[in-house]
């Protein structure tokens, strides 16, 4: 691509995608420099429609509270806390993000996109009870996780959770609870980001516009092709750095780039689906996120939850997730999403996925097959009496799990998130699922040291974004008293329940 840009078309940051990862980039890096020129784009016809929509997500504020695949079995019985630590610091600082948004009077309504959900793991039978105990023993040692809750008395698990308890009596349960756990709507927050990117930045969000390449031009620049869906025409926009963060749609282009450290990266899509209750009586009756745990050949995404919503201002119930397999990259994708993203740089890694996770086909073969028979079925270890005509299922949005290379195995699968970026930082790309959204502040400063190290060394800039997010750059371990003081701040300016 050898183009002449215009000076109009000639920016410091270009954002591929209108959702979470993108908002949240620009909006951060407008709020520390305001003369940083901006623009994003998005195929659509508008923002947050597909990993960032409401229905297309749990909601849940992932902080390690109650998902129990962050605190795996080490062989020597111990619980590894190390994962649960780290994203309990990430969700945090979306927290301090927020409130700052909130303090700045940039949001007025938190409520609107966050409350109070307590969060509790469950589990059933003697083995799951052993680890359960011990997984709450060793997150209490810590003062994150010390106002964890634990029982196995069923007087006190109807209270926490009624539906899920009643006719368990002769069950051998366990569960914990966490009060500060969050319910997040992260399309009304999304949507919220980009109309102050708008309204009070000037930022232009380029939507129906599709990106169809992005080249290094002979300015130590990037060059991106953008195509108006409307009406066909092609321009050429030049950047500094540019961020791809379009979900599912991000390994596609990402492929396109010119840069050697995106060989070996594959995508595995698999759709996400939903149980949703359509009866009042039964949602009036279930306040919390209940994570129990996944079977023993599933993959740590499709660990079923019973999941309290908010959504469109009014209370939901979601039961799932339940999985399908799919070649496209994102709802609206296209079928040859899959196939066209199979090249000569990732097929070892994606044959060596493959042939290591021979378990996890089966798994989706079986997902695949299920009817709604069969998905009750699930439903019923949560809640027993559950009436078929009372759920009905809801396609969610598409997970694209990361395929790398590895030395051992030709590829492995990872259920997270990747930042691929070039040696200079000058673009970057996000790949990957869960826990996402919802530490995608935590994400961005990654982005943003990786592609303005210089800029981030600098006082004003480390001054700003300490006055944004207090532990941007700290350890919570280390600075326990003032972290405590700056969690019930966050809490209170959002309107979440404070633990004294």
């Amino acid at each position: 691509m050898n183009q002449s840009v215009a000076k109009e078309n000639k920016y410091d940051l270009i954002c591929v995608g209108g959702g979470i990862m993108s908002a949240t980039l620009a909006l951060m890096l407008k709020l520390v420099d305001p003369k940083l020129k901006i623009i994003i784009f998005e195929k659509l016809s508008s923002v947050a429609k597909e990993s960032s929509g409401a229905w297309n997500n749990a909601g849940t504020g992932h902080s390690a509270l109650c998902e129990l695949n962050y605190t795996p079995e080490r062989p020597d019985g111990s619980i590894d806390i190390s994962k649960a630590i780290k994203i309990f610091s990430q969700f945090e600082t979306s927290k301090q993000f927020w409130a700052y948004l909130v303090d700045q009077k940039l949001i007025k309504d938190p409520e609107r996109f966050i409350h109070s959900v307590p969060h509790h793991s469950w589990v059933t039978g003697k083995e799951n009870i052993n680890f359960l105990r011990k997984r709450f023993k060793a997150l209490t040692q810590t003062s994150m996780f010390e106002k964890m809750q634990y029982t196995e008395e069923h007087s006190k698990l109807k209270q926490w959770f009624p539906l899920i308890a009643r006719g368990k009596e002769d069950i051998e349960m366990a569960a914990t609870r966490m009060e500060i756990g969050t319910e997040v709507n992260f399309e009304d927050l999304t949507k919220h980001y980009f109309k102050i990117l708008e309204d009070q930045f000037d930022v232009p969000v380029l939507r129906d516009t599709d990106v169809l390449d992005v080249d290094p031009d002979q300015s130590l620049e990037w060059t991106v092709e953008a195509q108006d869906l409307d009406t066909g025409k092609v321009t050429y926009y030049d950047a500094q750095h540019v961020f791809i963060g379009a979900g599912g749609g991000a390994l596609p282009l990402l492929q396109k780039v010119e840069i050697e450290e995106k060989d070996g990266y594959g995508g595995f899509p698999v759709d996400g689906q939903w149980l949703v209750c359509n009866n009042r009586d039964v949602i009036a009756k279930h306040m919390g996120k209940v994570y129990s745990k996944a079977g023993p050949d599933a993959p740590p995404m499709s660990t079923p939850h019973l999941d309290t919503r908010f959504i469109n201002g009014k209370k939901e119930l979601l039961f799932g997730p339940f999985a399908g397999f799919t070649t496209k990259f994102l709802k609206e994708g296209s079928v040859m999403d899959l196939p066209l993203s199979i090249n000569k740089d990732n097929i070892p890694s994606m044959w060596g996925v493959f042939w290591h996770n021979l378990p996890l086909t089966k798994y989706l073969m079986q997902q695949v097959t299920m009817d709604h028979s069969d998905r009750m079925d699930d439903l019923r270890k949560f809640i027993k009496d559950a009436k078929a005509q009372d759920w009905d299922l809801k396609v969610a949005g598409k997970r694209v799990q990361i395929i790398k290379k590895d030395k051992e195995e030709g590829g492995v699968l990872e259920f997270g998130t990747d930042v691929v970026h070039s040696k200079d930082g000058s673009i970057t790309a996000l790949l990957g699922a869960s826990p996402g959204a919802s530490v995608a502040v935590s994400i961005m400063l990654e982005v943003i040291q990786t592609a303005f190290p210089e800029m981030v060394k600098t006082a004003n800039w480390q001054q700003k974004l300490s006055k944004m997010i207090p532990f941007w750059n700290r350890k919570i371990q280390e600075n326990e008293s003032e972290f405590k003081k700056v969690q019930a701040n966050s809490s209170e300016k959002l309107g979440l329940k404070v633990l004294h």
